[in-house]
């Protein structure tokens, strides 16, 4: 009964160890965090700025026609 519980414990920690050591995935799933944080901060930075942003826009589009024309 012991032996059996110890076998199926080192089984577990074996098992757990080559997933958490298996590089398959490990680095795409990180790369996928990121852009996920990336695109909420983007989403959170122009809904909070759309005023200012459209502003500083619309003064650069104004300069530079008024350069062209």
């Amino acid at each position: 009964m012991m032996n059996t519980l110890k076998n199926k414990m080192r089984m577990a920690a074996v098992k757990a160890k080559n997933v958490l050591a298996n590089p398959n995935g490990d680095q795409m799933t990180g790369w996928l965090i990121v852009v996920l944080i990336v695109v909420v901060v983007g989403a959170v930075f122009m809904t909070l700025y759309q005023g200012s942003i459209t502003t500083i826009w619309n003064s650069i589009v104004s300069k530079i026609t008024g350069l062209l024309s």
